[in-house]
């Protein structure tokens, strides 16, 4: 019970909540494209991006942090 609590979960959780966040935004960004407004939705989009681009370096941090056996 107690490595349900590890840094590296907590992390790894915020992250999967991270994940889910992007795609809710992505799908209100297509309903926001879809009824004329590009702008609002290329605003957006460049955010998602940065989201996007760090998703990767987080999943890669979590992994060294779970190597290390933080719990």
């Amino acid at each position: 019970m107690s490595g349900d609590y590890s840094l590296p979960d907590v992390l790894e959780r915020i992250y999967h909540n991270q994940l889910a966040l992007e795609a809710a935004v992505m799908e209100l960004t297509l309903w926001v494209e879809h009824r004329g407004s590009a702008e609002v939705g290329g605003n957006v989009r460049g955010a998602l991006e940065a989201i996007g681009e760090n998703a990767g370096h987080i999943k890669q941090g979590l992994a060294r942090l779970k190597g290390m056996d933080l719990r």
